[in-house]
């Protein structure tokens, strides 16, 4: 089954953000990758889901952001949802920042508005200024800043992050989860974020967090409790 909306405006009301209901996948060749898999992220927030390379993190988000069709179950949710990758190089397809934002916006949004909504994209990443600044200039935190600005430029309230810190120096990383700990705690429109991790400190801020193996996702916990017993996952490159 395939994405399945709620109603408008359902999700900031009794419903959750994202529901995922017996969703299964298998590859062209035969390989499962999701079977029976249950995800409820109850509000908005910052959820995080940890596993090994080949336990199907990645592909679940490629499925809730519609890049993938699932063989089985549904997906339901009221946000618009967004994927920021790993490597921000993979998704930054034009010169320069602005341009690159533009890109996303829809085709017949007028000039001003169109250029308002990109200075606010860039201001809420901490990039003001840079519109014109030229992409292959910027840091790897930077690049992947400016993804995430990709994102709030289209309005996408659930952003998909593909461990986002993979690539990044220490400094980096912290402030791009620092940057969606503040865009999911804020008073207005807070977002929904369902961050992919191998590193186990980034679980320290987190609203919630759970093991994924198999295919299968555990119950959510604090990301203290779920890092007790729990040794370093090898990183690496990204798994399906």
């Amino acid at each position: 089954m395939t994405l399945q909306p709620l109603a408008p405006g359902a999700a900031t009301s009794a419903l959750p953000p994202l529901a995922v209901q017996g969703l299964a996948f298998s590859w062209p060749g035969g390989k499962q990758a999701l079977q029976g898999c249950e995800l409820q992220i109850p509000r908005p927030g910052l959820w995080m889901l940890v596993g090994s390379n080949g336990s199907g993190k990645s592909t679940l988000l490629r499925l809730i952001a519609g890049l993938l069709q699932p063989c089985g179950g549904a997906i339901h949710t009221g946000l618009k949802p967004a994927l920021v990758f790993q490597n921000p190089d993979h998704q930054l397809l034009l010169p320069s920042c602005a341009s690159d934002l533009q890109l996303g916006l829809p085709p017949g949004l007028p000039a001003a508005q169109r250029l308002a909504r990109v200075e606010m994209a860039l201001e809420q990443v901490g990039l003001a200024g840079l519109g014109g600044r030229p992409i292959h200039t910027l840091s790897g935190g930077q690049k992947q800043r400016l993804a995430i600005a990709g994102a709030l430029a289209t309005d996408a309230q659930l952003l998909l992050l593909d461990e986002p810190t993979a690539l990044l120096d220490p400094t980096s990383q912290q402030e791009v989860i620092q940057l969606i700990r503040r865009l999911c705690s804020r008073e207005q429109a807070p977002l929904t974020a369902l961050w992919i991790t191998h590193r186990l400190e980034e679980l320290d801020h987190c609203d919630g967090a759970a093991r994924m193996a198999a295919g299968r996702i555990g119950p959510w916990q604090s990301g203290a409790a779920l890092r007790v017993g729990l040794t370093p996952l090898p990183g690496g490159r990204a798994e399906r």
